[in-house]
């Protein structure tokens, strides 16, 4: 099958085309709105054509021409713009337009042809869709703004620049591990955003879900200062915390299938026998009817302030390191002491630092893993049984049923 070819002639139409579509909508915007914007339905296209004639004479040799026929729409749009602003008119959207379908006209002949049109098309949607975008703006957030442009730096700019080997005889690859801190902090991120966006909306259980996604730790401390403030929201916060936990198991689930999938098959199954442990306790804490604008837990970090990113780098190289060294030292039994004490804290990069680039079938592993979740289960529960002082027993009971379940895991 022969390969379709854009001929010269079809080349012109094409540019005569896409004058015509940013001429018709700058025609209608000046019936729509009544007011005058500078080209319409033939001023527009002619820009195209002069476009593609000042290319066509570049082709043959007068090259000078191009650039004469740049500068002479410029001064157009120029004197245009000049006028407007003494009439007491701003915004120079349609002048630039202008210059944009010259050489929108220049490229159809010179370029692919895909890119003068996908120029064309963008240049008519940008301007027919002005009332969309401005409300859009309205309504934009600085916070998730800045959260957009750190996640692009995080993703963007840092991570293409690491480089992709191995130093040290710990074997620390930057680029893998600036794939963990991405992974782990998208994850995260979801879990922030879904609980600023809706945390004053629904109740404080659906928070602590949201806030899984994040650190069950942070909501468990957040939800037990609003158990001391407000003991009557007691049980709410309790419901929030076990919640959170709940969550965290299928989090670390999502994360280990990600970095290590070969852990899997192991481990699968009691992340989620623990995870639906803490969904049943929490479902059987007689819950007290909240406000739904009360819902919001505090507290939470966003996941792509470039400080925590590069803070869970640091843990993840300083756990793998010192899991390694310690494995070597003291053996099995210092893997599952290293586990325990790491519970205490933030057990994600541990965790992580296990699975990652390890042997699945090391039984060690996987006791240390499960180890580490019944530490920082132990760890929540003082955490909110010291911050919630009405129900206390009820946050000794269930956390307790919550730990003691991960006992027999450790050996299967």
């Amino acid at each position: 099958m022969n390969a379709f070819e854009w001929t010269t002639e079809l080349r012109f139409i094409v540019a005569l085309a896409l004058g015509f579509l940013v001429g018709l909508e700058r025609e209608s915007t000046k019936l729509e709105q009544q007011k005058l914007v500078f080209g319409g339905v033939r001023t527009h296209p002619i820009i195209s054509m002069f476009g593609f004639g000042c290319a066509w004479l570049y082709k043959v040799g007068v090259t000078f021409m191009l650039p004469v026929g740049l500068l002479s729409v410029g001064a157009l749009t120029s004197i245009a713009y000049i006028a407007k602003i003494r009439s007491e008119r701003f915004g120079s959207t349609s002048e630039i337009s202008a210059l944009l379908t010259f050489i929108t006209g220049a490229m159809a002949l010179l370029v692919d042809v895909w890119a003068c049109m996908a120029i064309g098309v963008m240049n008519t949607i940008l301007l027919s869709e002005k009332a969309m975008l401005e409300s859009y703006v309205e309504r934009l957030n600085r916070v998730e703004f800045l959260a957009a442009m750190k996640f692009l730096l995080v993703t963007v700019i840092i991570y293409p620049v690491l480089p992709n080997q191995e130093y040290t005889q710990f074997g620390l690859n930057p680029t893998k591990i600036w794939q963990i801190v991405i992974l782990v902090s998208t994850i995260g991120f979801v879990g922030y955003y879904l609980e600023k966006k809706f945390g004053e909306k629904i109740g404080l259980w659906m928070s602590g879900i949201f806030g899984g996604l994040v650190s069950s730790t942070v909501v468990t401390v957040a939800v037990g200062r609003i158990a001391r403030t407000s003991p009557e929201r007691g049980r709410s916060a309790l419901q929030a915390s076990v919640l959170a936990g709940s969550v965290s198991y299928l989090r670390m689930l999502g994360l280990i299938w990600a970095i290590n999938v070969a852990f899997v098959p192991v481990v699968w199954w009691k992340l989620v026998f623990l995870a639906a442990v803490g969904l049943i306790l929490s479902l059987r804490i007689s819950n007290v009817k909240s406000a739904k604008n009360d819902g919001e837990v505090p507290g939470l970090q966003n996941p792509f302030e470039i400080r925590p990113a590069i803070g869970f780098a640091l843990l993840f190289v300083l756990l793998s390191v010192l899991t390694i060294v310690v494995r070597s030292k003291l053996g099995d039994s210092g893997i599952l002491a290293l586990s325990a004490i790491v519970g205490l804290t933030d057990i994600t990069p541990f965790i992580l630092s296990v699975v990652h680039g390890t042997d699945a079938t090391a039984r060690v592993l996987t006791s240390a893993i499960v180890l580490s979740l019944m530490s920082n289960t132990v760890a929540k529960g003082a955490y909110f049984f010291a911050l919630g002082p009405s129900v206390r027993k009820e946050t000794l009971w269930t956390y307790g049923i919550w730990a003691l379940l991960h006992v027999p895991l450790l050996f299967l």
